[in-house]
């Protein structure tokens, strides 16, 4: 239900009633300053004069509010703290600007007896006015937004291609769409001779009877109750907002004045229904439904109705399909740019206005417009943009966080006793890394590799990947708050879907087996259980198929890694032969990347074939089955290379003298003398930062190329520079390019596919999550800017929630968990370091305090191997990474105790970890509520009252008709 605060006017005390009955307020869907500053987009109305009636309920004072289309309210006081309005029906309403169409009557009683009704009287104009008005009407049909006569608004366009054989099938269509109420208006476009537009306008009667079929909730009484917790409630708010008067204005916050839409309408609402219309507050039939329901009324019968004979040939969908229209869009409310400053001359639209207080890249740090964003776009997208919100706000802390153990690791780099340990390394001999051209390099020559190493693995890195782990349980859980005051505000508790249309495909292919839908009690195609079984196999077959293509393509860049090793290690560039380490990471990331960005275009492809070949029922089915198969590759593609260096990379290698190769050639790769963690470091960040560039440029550089090269075309026919003609608002948004034929599915991929990048290996890159803060407060404005200035307006759909989405991420959180366990556990240097100060070093019974308790930790990590048995022409001793035995022992390298030791604390971290972690979520799930409290009572509240006003409603209804018959009645029920 929607809510928001108002006010409340105190009258004198009258008679009390038997019940409360709240007071009738209008459902605002315009802000303000569109009714000043736009009226030329309105057609003319004739404003009614109000007149003080007195009608035989009570001695009571009436005030009679007159504005167009009025609604008079007799208002009175009972007690101290309650007051009580209910409204009285007034004359009779005779719409003088509606359509001859409109004035159906579908109930004998719903235009006189139930509507709340004035007399409108019509003055003579003069000539003069005459002009002026004809002049205004043109420029309203003009604008794009009404029919040719300036008075019926444009609900839906369609648009088709003359030259298209399905004349018939077009024709049936459109005559079934009238027969249904619609009123349609053909015109030609002015940029192309073979494109036609269809005006889609609803007429109130369609409206109405629509509403009530698909259970549309509607206001129809405004909260105007007090009661003694309220009183007190206010009045602590009082005080805390003239605390707040004091400390500075927050920045964040959108101005108030500046978007008067914001301020909703303390309605109570409920499902639409003509034969209690009197219930519903309707002060102007043209704003009552929003242009959002309107549009979203007109798509319901569009997708219902027939082109031919036949269970399966109706809707839009099909039409659009086999080429009988070329597109169908609700248009949006004019243009997203004015010459006059919003300041000064208010918004021309609801689109002008999100694109100056939402859509502008200068409102970045503001907060989002989330009302307005609902009632222009629908609840769908709203909710989108609220989970991205809210998910960049929760963001904060995390960037906050792994900014503070970076710069932790920052300026604990020098005194680092490892890396100290690594840089006065002079005498220390490595191994050769490769086998051909690598020589002998000392330790200290990795001392940069050490202390970048420190940034990212220090002591605050556990504390990290802790902290990241619960961060993410209370992101989903805080959440699961956030959307239901969202929709309780939006008024989507009640809501529920409605009942799907099957698939085309799906009714082609199962026509002949039919069953009785349970819910909708008709017969409908029926899949058999062992076709979706065996249907189902095979895509699952097709996804290990693709899974493994992935693979083979992590081995190929494995393969090119050990090639370059050699390479780079003998190249005539001193820079390029020095760090031939990094120039191998560098280069086999961009290959990845380039391998991974190649790959995702095959996946959607197969993706859509798998998702196809399983048939399923509904388009919400389809869409959760390509959603997630599109997630399992992609997450696959991105990760695969990142498991691999956390996980494999080095710990395959072997032992001087006794190297594993691949296909008996090429050495397995070695980790540096420093560690794989700098590798991990680098693929992540390398990866995250190149595909959230590549990421924006297609949300948003695509489609501006795209728009740029349509206004190209169009001006070089020079139609419009030839006879200064301006676009109509439906043409404009035909060149504009379509929502991306998925919908939300790829905003809300990326957007998981990152979130899955800041948590899963956060304790490598602690870095992540300021990345994704940074990309999303891009992110925001991108999609902000691409849905109102380079998008046709999508149809405002409904939706309580994200969908599939939430579970992904749910089940991104565990795997967090276990991943970060295992990556402190066997890619860092954490566990090794523990043991060590504990059991090995100079701290051994005194306890791990200091950086002290680490020196020899680098010696007593590195094992020695005689350079004679290589055979290649060395003497001596070599040092490499592990824990083996020196040559002259009895078991020469073999494992020594240490490697045992370190191995055993390693899993006993990895358990330890994994059960604390997950303990730890499960308490904060179970102690964070899914509901606050207070949302709880408050609904409960409302349900009670609306029960009793809608039967005090009831009641004086029968009560008005008694008297107006002449019959008795008592104050109780007639």
């Amino acid at each position: 239900m929607n809510t928001s605060k108002s006010e409340t006017v105190k009258e004198p005390p009258l008679k009390p009633s038997r019940r409360s009955m709240p007071c009738l307020a209008q459902s605002q869907t315009h802000p303000h300053s569109l009714s000043k500053h736009s009226s030329f987009l309105q057609p003319n109305r004739v404003q009614p004069h109000s007149r003080p009636l007195s009608a035989g309920t009570s001695t009571a004072t009436v005030n009679v509010v007159s504005e167009r289309g009025d609604m008079s309210l007799v208002s009175f006081q009972m007690g101290p703290s309650v007051l009580f309005c209910f409204p009285l029906d007034i004359g009779k309403d005779k719409d003088t600007y509606a359509d001859e169409s409109e004035h159906g009557n579908y109930d004998s009683r719903t235009d006189q007896s139930l509507l709340i009704q004035n007399t409108l009287t019509r003055q003579k104009p003069e000539p003069r006015i005459k002009s002026s008005l004809k002049n205004e009407m043109n420029a309203i049909a003009s604008s794009g937004l009404f029919f040719k006569d300036g008075k019926k608004r444009i609900d839906y366009i369609l648009v088709y291609k003359k030259s298209s054989p399905q004349i018939e099938k077009r024709n049936t269509f459109e005559k079934n769409l009238r027969a249904e109420g619609l009123m349609l208006e053909r015109e030609p476009a002015i940029t192309s001779n073979d494109i036609m537009f269809v005006k889609i306008h609803c007429p109130w009667d369609t409206l109405c009877k629509y509403a009530e079929r698909m259970n549309i909730r509607m206001p129809f009484r405004k909260k105007c109750y007090y009661t003694d917790w309220r009183s007190r409630t206010m009045g602590r708010l009082r005080n805390m907002r003239e605390l707040k008067s004091w400390l500075p204005r927050n920045p964040m916050k959108l101005d108030k004045e500046a978007l008067p839409d914001l301020e909703e309408t303390d309605c109570y609402t409920a499902p639409f229904s003509r034969a209690r219309i009197h219930h519903f507050t309707i002060n102007n039939k043209d704003s009552f439904f929003s242009n959002s329901t309107r549009s979203r009324i007109v798509h319901h019968m569009l997708q219902r109705t027939k082109y031919e004979d036949g269970k399966s040939k109706m809707g839009i969908n099909r039409l659009l399909s086999n080429g009988t229209y070329e597109a169908a869009f609700p248009p949006h409310e004019g243009s997203h740019k004015s010459r006059h400053p919003i300041k000064t001359h208010g918004a021309q639209n609801h689109r002008h206005l999100l694109y100056e207080r939402w859509a502008r890249w200068g409102m970045w740090y503001k907060y989002q417009p989330l009302d307005l964003i609902r009632r222009y776009f629908g609840e769908k997208i709203g909710l989108y943009f609220a989970w991205l919100g809210w998910y960049t706000g929760m963001l904060i802390p995390a960037a906050l966080v792994g900014l503070f153990v970076f710069l932790y690791g920052l300026f604990t780099m020098d005194s680092s006793q490892v890396s100290k340990e690594i840089c006065e390394a002079n005498e220390t001999i490595m191994c050769p890394i490769c086998e051909r051209n690598c020589t002998l390099q000392k330790l200290n020559e990795s001392c940069i590799y050490a202390k970048v190493t420190h940034l990212f693995d220090n002591g605050g890195t556990v504390f990290f990947a802790i902290f990241m782990a619960i961060w993410a349980t209370v992101f989903l859980e805080f959440w699961k708050r956030r959307r239901a005051v969202l929709t309780y505000d939006w008024d989507l508790i009640d809501w529920e879907d409605e009942e799907e249309e099957l698939r085309p495909q799906f009714e082609a292919k199962y026509s002949q087996v039919e069953r009785v839908n349970p819910i909708t009690g008709k017969p409908e195609p029926f899949q058999p259980f062992p076709d979706k079984l065996s249907r189902l196999m095979v895509s699952v077959s097709g996804i290990f198929f693709m899974i493994s293509l992935v693979l083979t393509a992590v081995f190929a860049v494995v393969v090119y890694r050990l090639v370059a090793m050699e390479q780079f290690a003998s190249f005539k560039w001193h820079f390029i032969k020095k760090y031939w380490q990094f120039a191998t990471s560098g280069t086999g990331v961009c290959i990845n990347f380039m391998i991974i960005m190649s790959l995702n275009v095959v996946y959607e492809k197969v993706a859509y074939l798998l998702t196809d070949l399983e048939h399923p029922r509904t388009e919400s089915e389809w869409e959760n089955s390509f959603a997630l198969k599109m997630f399992l590759f992609q997450f696959v593609n991105l990760n695969s290379s990142i498991f691999y260096i956390a996980f494999f990379l080095g710990r395959f290698a072997g032992r001087p003298g006794k190297y594993n190769k691949l296909f008996n050639r090429w050495r397995l790769e070695e980790c540096h003398p420093s560690g794989c963690l700098i590798d991990l470091c680098l693929q992540m960040g390398v990866i995250m930062v190149l595909k959230q560039m590549w990421n924006n440029f297609m949300e948003l550089g695509y489609p501006l190329l795209q728009n740029w090269w349509s206004r190209r075309k169009i001006k070089k026919g020079g139609q419009l520079l030839e006879h200064k003609i301006s676009l109509p608002q439906w043409e404009k948004d035909w060149n504009l390019q379509p929502m991306n034929l998925h919908g939300l599915m790829d905003e809300y991929l990326e957007m998981v596919l990152q979130f899955g990048f800041t948590t899963i290996f956060v304790a490598a890159f602690p870095l992540a999550p300021l990345l994704a803060l940074l990309n999303n407060i891009i992110e925001i404005r991108l999609d902000a800017y691409k849905f109102v200035t380079q998008w046709r307006r999508p149809m405002p759909a409904r939706a309580t929630d994200i969908g599939i989405w939430y579970g992904i991420l749910e089940g991104i959180g565990v795997l967090a968990v276990i991943t970060n366990a295992f990556v402190i556990a066997i890619t860092s240097d954490y566990i090794p370091r523990f043991v060590y100060a504990y059991k090995y070093g100079p701290c051994t019974d005194e306890g791990y305090r200091q950086e002290k308790c680490l020196k020899g930790y680098v010696n007593s990590s590195l094992s020695v191997f005689d350079l004679s048995e290589l055979g290649m022409g060395y003497s001596g001793y070599c040092r490499y990474r592990d824990y083996r035995a020196p040559p002259w022992s009895s078991a020469p390298y073999e494992f020594t105790l240490q490697f045992w030791h370190v191995l055993a604390a390693r899993l006993a971290f990895i358990i330890v970890f994994e059960h604390l972690v997950f303990g730890i979520k499960s308490f904060i799930a179970y102690l964070i509520p899914d509901m606050p409290k207070d949302l709880c009572d408050r609904m409960r509240r409302e349900k009670y009252l609306v029960q009793e006003m809608m039967y005090e409603a009831e009641l004086e209804h029968l009560q008005r008709e008694r008297k107006k018959n002449g019959k008795q009645y008592h104050h109780e029920w007639p």
